[in-house]
Parts: structure tokens; sequence; C-alpha cells
């Protein structure tokens, strides 16, 4: 279940994009101008970026270089090859024109993707004091290193990466079933108990919402 964040101030353009996507099975953001993308994603950390250039504060030119670690396709009017060139070589993985054929972008998007899953191993992760290194599977509250067992880092890591949903226990247990194949229903509780506990006497704070009757999501973190 990827997260695509759609960067566009037209919002005609933007719920198309937004339904086609959904159908897909992908999850999204939405930010409709270049100082509210910011925002957006220093609070997630979607898989995959759909970038407009022609946006009110900031444009999408501008907020490119502050993209990092995450594909982007820019979605744009202008055509001229000068323009592609410029964005390429400043970061995007990928350069769509509008008006766009639906069925050429999804395959772009999953060719991103599917790259983008080929190093998934160099992953760093950020929420609040919370730090998250793939590489070396290791985790930090506050800059103090926290030690937790295998299946406590694979919670954390996928709350992490859906930092504004709340997963279902049915979604929690499938998506880290390949690393804990151990976990179940009965113990995924005492599990985020564990988890939850160990943040809290580091940092001082309760970092995992549970949203009764659904699931658990990272708590808001207030600046």
């Amino acid at each position: 279940m990827s997260m695509i964040a759609i960067i566009d101030d037209d919002v005609h353009i933007g719920n198309v994009l937004e339904e086609l996507l959904q159908k897909e099975g992908y999850t999204t953001l939405r930010a409709y101008s270049g100082t509210e993308a910011l925002y957006l994603l220093s609070q997630n950390q979607p898989d995959l970026i759909l970038l407009d250039l022609m946006m009110p504060g900031l444009s999408g030119e501008e907020v490119l270089p502050h993209i990092e670690n995450t594909p982007v396709i820019v979605l744009s009017a202008k055509v001229d090859v000068r323009d592609k060139v410029s964005l390429l070589l400043g970061g995007a993985a990928d350069y769509v024109t509008k008006p766009f054929d639906t069925k050429e972008l999804l395959a772009r998007i999953a060719v991103q993707l599917r790259n983008a899953a080929k190093c998934h191993g160099t992953k760093f992760l950020h929420y609040g004091d919370l730090k998250l290194d793939d590489t070396s599977m290791s985790v930090s509250v506050c800059d103090t290193p926290l030690s937790l067992t295998r299946t406590e880092y694979a919670i954390l890591k996928l709350l992490m990466q859906n930092p504004s949903q709340v997963l279902s226990k049915g979604v929690l247990l499938d998506r880290i079933s390949l690393d804990t194949p151990d976990c179940t229903e009965r113990s995924l509780k005492q599990h985020i108990s564990n988890l939850r506990k160990k943040m809290q006497e580091i940092g001082g704070k309760d970092y995992i919402e549970t949203v009764w009757g659904i699931g658990f999501k990272l708590a808001e973190q207030k600046s």
C-alpha cells in the first residue's frame, strides 16, 4: 500500500489523480501550494510525489530541492525540452507533460516505485524526535538509542512509513508478517504496549495513539 503525495493547485486535476490512484490501491496525500507541500512532507514520508510546477507561493521548481530520498514525477504543461532537462538534472525522477494519458502515468509510477523499492535498505525515516535508520536497523528517541525487538522495530518502521494513517491490526499483521511471522493478533497488542513504554521512558510522552475500534497511528508531534 504505497502512499503518493499529489502536489497541485488545480483542484480538478488533483481530484482526478486522487480517484485514479485510490482505484489502483494507493493511498494519497494532497497539497495545493508549494508552502503547504513543504509542511506536508515534514509530517509525512510518501513513497512517491507527483509535483506540479506552477503553484501559488513556492513553485514546483523551488520545492524540488527540498525533497530527498523520494522519487518525484513532475506533472507540467511546460513542453520546452530545456525545462525537462533542467528538472531531471535537478532531482526529478521523471517528467510527464499535461494533459497526460492515465495508463502511461500509472506505468511510470509503477516503475519509479519499483526502482525505489530496490533502495529501501538505505531508507532513513524521521518523525518528530524519532529517527530510524533501516540500514543499521537502529532507532533513536531524542537522539538517545532505543533497543527494540525485531517485532517492535517492524511495527515502528511501518507506523513511521505511514505517519498520518491509522493502521488496523489486520494491516499491521499483514505488512510485518514477512519480518516477524511469530507475531499474532493476540500478541500484537502486547508488542505495541512494550514499544510504547520504551519510547515513553526516553521521550517522556506517548508516541503511539490508539484509535479505538480501528487501530493505531503515530501521535501528532507538537513543536
